[in-house]
Order: structure tokens, then C-alpha cells, then sequence
């Protein structure tokens, strides 16, 4: 195999690019000029490195010469941005990596979406599994429609030819990229900042755990077929609480009710057009965080045989990795 990664300097394709080179791989990242590479750590210096960008198709031709794999993991990651600065990235990037993928002869290609793509179930109690139907509507973020799109390029492509799998990771916690939304929670939970948890809850899954379930996905996935990679369903009140029990510190047990999110949401959403931003947080959040996910992983721990870590390991995890950091910086 001839290994290209997109996505390589962050939480996810950084965690993949490592279990690569550890495993003696030839790999080839896609970055752009101006990507950290701290996250890569030692890898970085171990890979091949192409230097462009995704909504550059020509460059993305290039990196893709004499590359037989393909791990497509780039993608813009903002749960408050909107359609028109999502989709150049999450939709026409996955467009440009699917089409160079198979103009160039690539043997397999494996995509990564998110469960946010996946559709939601007609009660609160029901099970979210690959094959729940797509519900559109104004409570679906543009983020989540974007990931949606980007799983339809993959269909069209895998009809012109190409052979492709796609893996819908849960919510991941990890360590090595500080812009990551995971991480401000856990920093959040770390310095006891939190007024309160939402009411909901989600599924969660360590990065490391997402890049093996990727790798299994390009040895033995199902061409077009969808691959959850989560761990466990858990409340909002059981992922901050285990991270603050994680870092020794106490969990906010008030409960913010939805109303008070919208509320917090729309006022965030004002701020951010009167400043001209992208709000860090917004009523389709608000209703998102407040309603209960649960997800239904059976597939891939069938199909892929993946196994995932329980989330109290992968929170101490992080805890003992930023104490580490933490001393670190004090003896230099």
C-alpha cells in the first residue's frame, strides 16, 4: 500500500497517521502550508508530505499520484458555521479527493463522515444505526447537512467506480490538537468553568479508537456500507462528570434546561453577527445538546470486529497526558 491522508494534522488523522508509522506503512499526507504538525508529533518526520488544498482540486490530483489508498479525514469541523463556508471543504473537497481517487486508480478509498449525518429515530427511546433515514429540517445544523452531502459524493463516485467505505465516528475526545470542540469542553470541565450540563446526551469515542476502526474499514468494510465507531451512550451529566472525576476536580450538578440554551444560543448567534464572526454557539446546538442520542455501534463491532476503550479510560487518559504536558513545560 501507498497510504494518502487527508486531515493528517488533526485529532483524528493525526491519531491515524501514528498507528501508520508504527505500523511500517508508506504514508503521504495532504496539508495545507500553514497546518500545525504537533499533533503528528514524531510521525511528522516519518511521512511524505504534500503540501495543498482541498478545495484545490489540482493539488489534490497531485498528492494523489501513485497512492493505491486513500483515508479521506479532512474536513471543516464547526457546529456553528453555515452552508456557504462548509461546503467549499466538506462537500466539494470530498468531491475533489473522490474524483482524483479514481482518476488515478486508487484501489479503495475509506471517508470519513460523522454520526451528525446520520438520521434520527421516530421516537426519543430509538436506536440510531447506519440505515436510520435522513431527516432534514431547521434542527440539523449545516454542519450536519454538509457531512450528509459529502456521504452522497461518495455514492456518486462508487457508481462511476470507485470502491469506498464510510465510517460515521461519534463524538471524539483526544489529546494533541487544542482547537478541537472536545477539547475546550475538557479544559472547560478542567478549570471548573461550566455553569451547569445540558440535558441530553450522545455517543462518545477515543480517537485512537477511531483511527483502528478506520483502518479495519479499509482491510474488511463493505463497499458504500456506513460504520458507527462510538463506544458508549452517554448523558451530558456522564461525560463532564467523568471528565472532572478524570482531572480531580468537582462536576457542575445543576442541569441547564433547553430553554435557557436557545436563549444562550441566540444571544451568542447576535454577538457573532454583529462582531462578524462564527458564533461558538447557537439555538441549533442548544437543541442538539438537549435532546438524547443513542447510537447503535453493532456493525462495526461485528463486521469490522472493532472494540472500543470505555470513555473513563479515555478521560484519564487525557488527564495523565495534560499533567505530563504540564511538567513538561515547567522543567523547560
Amino acid at each position: 500500500m501507498r497510504i494518502l491522508v487527508t486531515g493528517a494534522t488533526g485529532l483524528v488523522g493525526s491519531a491515524l497517521v501514528r498507528q501508520l508509522v508504527a505500523q511500517d506503512a508508506t504514508v503521504r499526507i495532504l496539508r495545507r502550508p500553514n497546518s500545525p504538525l504537533d499533533a503528528l508529533g514524531e510521525a511528522a518526520g516519518a511521512v511524505e508530505h504534500a503540501v495543498g488544498d482541498l478545495t484545490e482540486g489540482y493539488t489534490v490530483r497531485q498528492a494523489m499520484h501513485g497512492i493505491t489508498h486513500v483515508y479521506h479525514a479532512a474536513a471543516r469541523v464547526d457546529l456553528g458555521g453555515d452552508l456557504r463556508t462548509l461546503r467549499p471543504v466538506n462537500v466539494q473537497g470530498t468531491a475533489h479527493v473522490l474524483n482524483a481517487a479514481r482518476q488515478e486508480g486508487v484501489a479503495r478509498v475509506v471517508h470519513t463522515s460523522s454520526i451528525a449525518a446520520l438520521g434520527r429515530p421516530a421516537s426519543h427511546e430509538g436506536l440510531i444505526s447506519e440505515d436510520t433515514a435522513w431527516t432534514g429540517g431547521p434542527t440539523r445544523s449545516a454542519y450536519a447537512q454538509t457531512k450528509r452531502e459529502s456521504e452522497l459524493e461518495v455514492h456518486r463516485s462508487i457508481a462511476e467506480g470507485l470502491d469506498a467505505v464510510i465510517v460515521n465516528p461519534a463524538l471524539v475526545f483526544g489529546t494533541g490538537r487544542p482547537d478541537a470542540s472536545t477539547h475546550q469542553i475538557v479544559q472547560a470541565v478542567r478549570s471548573e468553568r461550566l455553569p451547569g450540563v445540558p440535558p441530553g446526551g450522545t455517543c462518545v469515542v477515543d480517537a485512537e479508537d477511531v483511527a483502528m476502526g478506520m483502518r479495519r474499514a479499509m482491510l474488511h468494510g463493505t463497499t458504500g456500507r456506513r460504520y458507527i465507531l462510538g463506544s458508549q451512550n452517554l448523558s451530558w451529566a456522564q461525560i463532564i462528570g467523568t471528565l472532572a472525576e478524570a482531572h480531580g476536580v468537582e462536576a457542575p450538578e445543576r442541569v441547564i434546561s433547553e430553554g435557557w440554551l436557545r436563549v444562550a444560543g441566540g444571544l451568542a448567534e447576535a454577538w457573532a453577527w454583529l462582531t462578524r464572526a462564527t458564533p461558538r454557539f447557537s439555538r441549533t446546538m442548544a437543541h442538539t445538546a438537549s435532546r438524547t442520542m443513542r447510537y447503535d455501534t453493532t456493525r462495526a463491532r461485528t463486521e469490522l470486529e472493532c472494540t472500543f476503550r470505555p470513555f473513563s479510560d479515555t478521560a484519564a487518559r487525557i488527564a495523565e497526558e495534560e499533567s505530563a504536558t504540564a511538567v513538561s513545560q515547567i522543567i523547560l
